[in-house]
């Protein structure tokens, strides 16, 4: 079969600090491709809209699939599935993804018809049993399957991870993905899933708290054949098993690989494997995010992070001593008032690293959405993008959005004004130099994209499509395997102990 992915445009944080690779759909790819589909890929994040549209008329794809990783993407897959049904009436449509997973009999109706199936939980070992079902017939029998007819069988996970390896020759622009200064910047996966269950987190909802780790070979491997001189390491939390972190340093030294890594971890995982980020750092880590979340213990606890504020200071003691730039994340509360976020300005500017802004935002599947969903100000999918408030600000909604710009803004100003763009002079040199220009024009992008004026009026478009809320008595959850995408044997759950990482 003739098969068109596609992933959605760019959300507002990947205008200016970010733009990632689809690692995702290249492996959804490579599966369908490993079962003999002609396969091709379009991401809007880098390419326009007229590429789809030349995809459609000259390929003709009798199956269009759509990335959903992002809530904020879901009205524009849908509006894309219009497109392809007017332009190919008989092309089979379908979704499938992290966010839509948790929602997909909702997304299904909105589509009116446009989508034909959704496929929920991992898309590897399901796109091929789909595709031969769109030929044969037995959609109900495909992994993940949900249709107009309701749910079919239920999602599978992959036994391992090393394969298959992403259809990276499919990215057509692959010098448009970037990471800050990283410039150019491919991805790569070394685990998958999240064994820790904090309470903003659908990670570990979606895999059932699950931890699979690639062959130290396989990674060395895909990672020696990528021809991108930056990488950033996809996993939730690298290098949880300090074992795994050696094992894959030992076969990239073997190989001689020479390149610059981001990755995220936990401040916790970093203490307690100083040893395993020290020899990542002299193979060329550069950069770190960690999640700390809140700067406060009653924060920490209302995340469930498991963490204490001391434990996060003694990583950045640690990243620093070990060379490694830390970008640290922060939530904001809706609750906040000015003066805690003149709090969170003074912490910013006291520390040399780099401070990211999030806003709060419950999502399905999270525990959050649980206890949270009832106070929505609004369910327009674009909004949940953890740049907008969704739930009731103790200060007006305006004066919220002027107190978090001006909080970023003196972030941006420490970061990634003029001034930092004379410190990172050697660095924007060599990337102009190489035609890079991304992290260039991220410099002076920010006040264009983030102002309080442009996050305001967001509010005010007209909505179509809307984020369903929680049946009633799904609200309170007694038994958390409920939110799980994909569920194990007894044996795993057991080792899931909710104070420290699976063992799995």
């Amino acid at each position: 079969m003739r098969v068109l992915l596609v992933h959605p445009s760019a959300l507002m944080y990947s205008e200016i600090f970010l733009r990632l690779e689809p690692l995702g759909l290249e492996r959804v790819a490579a599966a369908a491709r490993a079962e003999g589909h002609d396969v091709r890929m379009v991401d809007l994040q880098v390419s326009p809209r007229s590429l789809l549209e030349r995809e459609l008329a000259s390929f003709e794809p009798q199956a269009v699939g759509v990335s959903l990783n992002y809530l904020a993407n879901i009205p524009e897959a849908l509006q894309i599935a219009q497109h392809v049904k007017q332009a190919l009436p008989r092309c089979f449509v379908f979704f499938g993804g992290h966010s839509v997973s948790f929602i997909a009999p909702t997304v299904l109706e909105q589509a009116e018809g446009t989508v034909d199936a959704i496929l929920r939980g991992e898309g590897e070992p399901e796109v091929g049993p789909l595709l031969a079902a769109v030929r044969d017939g037995g959609l109900p029998s495909v992994p993940g399957i949900v249709t107009a007819e309701g749910m079919g069988a239920a999602p599978v996970m992959l036994h391992s991870i090393d394969a298959p390896c992403p259809a990276r020759d499919l990215a057509r622009h692959r010098r448009r993905y970037f990471i800050g200064e990283l410039d150019p910047c491919a991805s790569i996966e070394f685990t998958r899933g999240c064994p820790w269950d904090c309470s903003f987190c659908s990670a570990w909802t979606f895999y059932g708290r699950s931890y699979r780790k690639a062959s130290p070979e396989a990674a060395a491997a895909e990672l020696a054949g990528i021809r991108e001189p930056n990488l950033f390491i996809v996993d939730d939390v690298a290098f949880i098993r300090p074992e795994h972190g050696d094992a894959i340093a030992a076969e990239v030294e073997r190989r001689r690989v020479r390149k610059h890594y981001y990755l995220e971890t936990r401040a916790d995982v970093l203490l307690r494997n100083e040893e395993v980020f020290e020899r990542w750092a002299r193979l060329g880590l550069r950069y770190m995010f960690l999640g700390m979340e809140a700067i406060d213990a009653e924060g920490l606890d209302l995340y469930r992070k498991r963490i204490s504020p001391d434990e996060n200071f003694h990583a950045l003691e640690a990243a620093r001593r070990l060379g490694i730039a830390v970008a640290i994340n922060l939530i904001v509360d809706p609750g906040w008032d000015a003066e805690r976020f003149r709090v969170v300005r003074q912490f910013a500017l006291s520390v040399p690293e780099i401070v990211h802004l999030t806003v709060m935002t419950p999502y399905p599947g999270t525990e959050v959405w649980h206890t949270e969903s009832r106070r929505l100000t609004t369910r327009d999918y674009r909004l949940f993008d953890i740049q907008h408030a969704v739930v009731p600000t103790k200060l007006p909604i305006e004066e919220f959005y002027r107190e978090l710009v001006r909080t970023q803004a003196v972030i941006n100003r420490k970061h990634l004004g003029v001034s930092a763009a004379v410190g990172a002079a050697r660095v924007l040199g060599r990337n102009l130099m190489h035609g890079q220009t991304n992290f260039a024009r991220m410099l002076w992008k920010f006040s264009r994209v983030y102002n309080a004026q442009r996050q305001l009026a967001d509010h005010q478009r007209p909505v179509r499509y809307e984020l369903p809320l929680p049946k009633r008595q799904q609200l309170t959850v007694n038994d958390r395997r409920q939110l799980y995408i994909h569920t194990r044997t007894p044996a795993h759950h057991a080792n899931a102990h909710p104070s420290r990482p699976a063992t799995d």
